[in-house]
């Protein structure tokens, strides 16, 4: 099989990218690294640096290939609030040029990255039958980002599918800048012997799951048969505090002012369980322990 990744140098498209060549598939990789590393990327894989805001650029490195995994983002929620025309642009102009680019090149199916973030406020655990609440841009571009997909499925005949992701860590996530996440920093602070800062007073909980079952899931969602512009929630189904996270990577604690995000997320996986047979197989405790030894 012949796949496209865009975002092949970021943390998950990295990942994903790696596991498809173990599986002796043909990947090609379109990434602007504007937040991915050239290092990332496997040498195996065909690697173009484009971006996919300029679509007659990125159109042909689409002929000839089975499925698309669209990772490629301005990913999360302060970068988006900070910048909302520039993340838009790139989160959904980008998605629309690949949706497109994938229908003009007959692709059979795209896999759509989506987030846990289209949710906002919500009632827990968080199934994919309840109305998106988005309350940030980042929020919000991923919701169209689905409703493209959706759209191009109804219009244009072209298979898709929605993954909305919890909290992914796990190897070569990203540690610097705003596009860390709070088990990367943890670690980073804990290794340079500085304080672990804690936003707000630590009780809100994460479903955190680890990189490798996302990228099983990608794989599933991509060989699997699923409905028409179906979408999944990819998360571990337990969430645990941000305290806890900090107790279990050790270190002193520092407490700062509190931050504008969902207080609480908790994934119901069971769509994905059952339309996909994905059922994650790394729990927190497990994939911090991982990451520590890596660490030592």
């Amino acid at each position: 099989m012949r796949y496209l990744v865009t975002g092949g140098a970021g943390f998950i498209g990295s990942n994903l990218v790696d596991k498809l060549i173990t599986l002796g598939n043909d990947v090609v990789v379109l990434d602007n690294l504007s937040s991915g590393k050239k290092e990332n990327i496997n040498p195996e894989a065909e690697f173009y640096k484009e971006d996919i805001t300029d679509l007659d650029t990125i159109a042909p490195y689409f002929d000839k290939v089975d499925t698309v995994f669209h990772l490629a983002a301005r990913a999360r929620v302060q970068i988006s609030i900070n910048d909302p025309i520039g993340t838009h642009d790139n989160n959904v102009t980008g998605t629309l040029n690949v949706l497109r680019a994938s229908s003009l090149n007959k692709v059979k199916k795209v896999i759509f990255s989506s987030s846990s973030s289209v949710y906002g406020e919500n009632y827990l655990p968080l199934n994919e039958m309840m109305k998106p609440n988005p309350k940030s841009p980042y929020a919000a571009h991923k919701y169209i980002g689905e409703i493209y997909c959706k759209l191009f499925n109804d219009v244009y005949g072209l298979k898709t599918v929605s993954l909305r992701y919890f909290n992914v860590y796990g190897p070569r996530q990203v540690e610097e800048g705003a596009y860390a996440l709070v088990i990367a920093k943890f670690l980073k602070l804990r290794r340079e012997g500085k304080t672990l800062t804690i936003t707000g007073d630590g009780t809100q909980t994460r479903d955190f799951t680890w990189i490798d079952d996302v990228v099983n899931a990608n794989i599933l969602a991509a060989i699997n048969k699923t409905p028409d512009g179906a979408i999944y929630n990819i998360g571990n189904g337990n969430n645990v505090s941000v305290n806890l996270i900090a107790e279990m990577i050790g270190g002193k604690k520092e407490y700062i002012g509190a931050r504008f995000e969902p207080h609480d997320t908790l994934a119901d996986n069971s769509l994905a369980k059952y339309q996909l047979d994905w059922h994650p197989e790394v729990n927190i405790g497990q994939g911090i322990e991982r990451l520590l030894q890596d660490e030592r």
